[in-house]
């Protein structure tokens, strides 16, 4: 779905990005951070090849969203893409993310956990990847998401990402170079 239609839904995205991030290892636990992210989520729906999915209860509530957006090239600054392009570097950043499918978030309310929404938010936002390239940043104390990725056969780059938030970089499993990040685990 595009900008739009998922701004009908900023209350219950609100409500289910606060449920998923306020606590280990994110502690996004003010008020605000989910109010804040649905502003952001505004300026981001504007992004060039930015799509998003969004999972509804039976009751026609928010249970889960995954947002995504084409990393332009050249490379972001700003947020985490300093700290990825420091752990990369200038060209395998242009190779393995610039043009790729970037998974911003993906959130699941506590009661649809464990239910296959999360995996199919991801493939969701994830089935127009151009040539299966798409990544994403999560930190290595997710113990939770990182297990959900290698599941979903996501591959984890062996470069550190500098910075508290401990991040790494995960390939999607059509990703080209994901063979290169299959050894990291």
């Amino acid at each position: 779905m595009d900008g739009e239609i998922v701004g009908a839904y900023a209350d219950g995205i609100r409500r289910v990005y606060a449920d998923a991030f306020s606590g280990p290892p994110w502690h996004e636990d003010d008020p605000a951070a989910g109010h804040r992210y649905v502003e952001r989520l505004a300026t981001d729906a504007a992004r060039p090849g930015f799509t998003a999915a969004l999972a509804l209860d039976a009751g026609g509530t928010v249970s889960g969203f995954a947002t995504a957006w084409t990393t332009p090239d050249p490379f972001p600054t700003g947020r985490a893409y300093d700290a990825v392009a420091a752990a990369l570097g200038p060209r395998r950043v242009t190779d393995r993310l610039c043009g790729a499918l970037e998974v911003d978030e993906l959130a699941v309310a506590p009661a649809a956990r464990g239910t296959g929404t999360g995996a199919a938010l991801l493939t969701a936002v994830t089935a127009a990847a151009p040539g299966g390239r798409c990544w994403l940043l999560t930190s290595l104390r997710a113990g939770t998401a990182l297990r959900f990725y290698r599941r979903a056969g996501w591959h984890r780059l062996p470069e550190a990402v500098p910075g508290r938030a401990a991040l790494t970089v995960l390939l999607g499993p059509a990703h080209p170079d994901a063979g290169a990040a299959a050894g990291a685990g």
